[in-house]
């Protein structure tokens, strides 16, 4: 595999309680952890959740000022391509994601539906692949 195979775009998102969060992550949508640092009092410095071929970053909220990033939990939007959304959707409604758009049949030929976690963070998961042709 070269690197221009390789995923080039990486999501990043804050939670309050990260750990809790990896976990939801996990059982609503199917990520997997494939790196986790833990930080100082039960949090999490870094980490890095697969699903299929794509992954995210996420890491604790920082309250001490220091991170360059923000503090910002709660605020982050996420669309992930899947190949079956009908049986996700139902893991996630089953996992108690809150499900803001329902399984919808888009005119550009996706299935999509959207859910937020339990910190806010909005999750969009559905068939359409940008780039692809056709």
């Amino acid at each position: 595999m070269s690197d221009s195979d390789l995923q080039h775009v990486f999501p990043g998102l804050r939670y309050t309680d990260a750990p809790a969060a990896i976990e939801w992550l996990g059982e609503a949508f199917g990520f997997e952890p494939r790196q986790v640092v833990d930080g100082p009092d039960g949090t999490i410095a870094h980490a890095e959740l697969q699903l299929g071929p794509g992954m995210i970053m996420l890491g604790s909220d920082k309250d001490d000022g220091v991170d360059p990033f923000g503090s910002r939990a709660g605020t982050g939007w996420v669309y992930v391509v899947i190949e079956d959304p009908d049986s996700h959707y139902e893991r996630a409604k089953a996992a108690g994601a809150e499900i803001l758009m329902e399984l919808t049949d888009t005119d550009y030929g996706s299935r999509d539906y959207s859910a937020r976690d339990p910190e806010g963070n909005v999750w969009s998961f559905g068939t359409y692949l940008p780039g692809r042709d056709g």
